[in-house]
């Protein structure tokens, strides 16, 4: 469902808009890289859907699929490379300390479209290989303020340029698990729980999402194959145009052998063992590592106090949401 907020107009028009989203991923990939030590790569559009490498994102989305004559095979376009990336720094022999990230291009086309999501997503997909004793909340905690750090410094960059811009972002990160904003707000929904906490402290990461809590229910869905479900989160900012929690990235330290093998069964998803990723997983074989997508248009659309991420991505929308942008005046591309 989308909303048009009272009185809204860009900030830009519409040529400094493109100016600027080019000025965001220059800046931000840069800082990104030097915060966490990462090379950019290359990456797939698409993947064989019997290595088990597509992100299987809540379990309920369909890939687009389409088959190869050439090769009489079928072929997925990714929902996300959390899993292609693990495997590449494997393949890549990369060290600990060191990772990639690259631009990750999807589409997710049973995705609800509303003033935040698209069925294309565009992110900087990152990973990063760790040391068996960094699987724990400093560590985690630590990136997580690696990455605010780059963001608000872009932003810095940014508002030199374009000093028109009204957007402000809180450097101090509150780190809260799901589990206290259930006990907090237990008659809420987890997505109301989300913005009460965001108003509140403005940048929060929201920390084990995927696992049942105390009600029986989990915060959010979440795959059982990438993510340790005790050692992850969401990034949230407050955002001022929307009034809402805003989610920026989706991260964590990766399952290890013995995390998967709770996980796979948790999920009743005891099938994906025999796919090669999750075998070479379990046997041991891959590194550990951390890593995430932080949205290329989400941190544009923040950062411009943009009211629709149409209006820093070209998509499609239904007919309702174009006719009530265009009386609003929200240009989509």
């Amino acid at each position: 469902m989308y909303k048009i907020p009272d009185n809204y107009v860009s900030t830009l028009n519409l040529y400094d808009t493109q100016r600027a989203i080019e000025r965001i991923k220059h800046i931000f990939l840069a800082k990104l890289c030097a915060a966490l030590h990462l090379v950019r790569v290359t990456a797939p559009l698409v993947v064989d859907p019997a290595t088990g490498l597509n992100d299987n994102l809540n379990g309920v989305e369909r890939p687009v699929n389409f088959d190869i004559p050439y090769i009489g095979t079928e072929a997925e376009i990714v929902h996300s490379l959390a899993k292609w990336k693990r495997l590449a720094l494997y393949r890549y022999d990369f060290n600990i300390g060191k990772g990639i990230v690259t631009d990750m291009n999807a589409i997710r086309r049973d995705e609800e479209l509303d003033n935040l999501h698209s069925i294309y997503v565009d992110q900087w997909d990152w990973e990063k290989v760790i040391d068996l004793e960094d699987r724990n909340d400093a560590y985690l905690e630590d990136v997580v303020r690696r990455i605010v750090t780059a963001i608000c410094g872009t932003l810095d960059e940014l508002k030199w340029t374009y000093p028109q811009l009204e957007t402000e972002l809180c450097r101090d990160v509150t780190f809260v698990t799901t589990q206290e904003l259930e006990d907090r707000w237990p008659d809420k929904t987890p997505k109301e729980r989300e913005n009460l906490i965001a108003q509140e402290y403005k940048t929060v990461f929201l920390r084990n999402i995927g696992d049942k809590l105390a009600s029986g229910e989990p915060h959010d869905g979440r795959a059982p194959d990438y993510d340790d479900w005790h050692l992850n989160g969401d990034l949230l900012f407050w955002n001022e145009v929307l009034g809402c929690a805003f989610e920026v990235s989706s991260m964590g330290i990766r399952v290890s052998p013995e995390s998967l093998d709770e996980q796979l069964t948790k999920a009743g998803c005891d099938d994906r063992r025999e796919l090669d990723f999750h075998k070479r997983l379990l046997a041991g074989e891959l590194p550990y590592t951390i890593g995430g997508g932080i949205g290329q248009s989400r941190l544009c659309m923040l950062m411009l106090g943009k009211a629709h991420i149409g209006e820093v991505q070209a998509s499609i929308w239904d007919a309702a949401t174009v006719e009530a942008c265009e009386k609003a005046g929200i240009i989509l591309l």
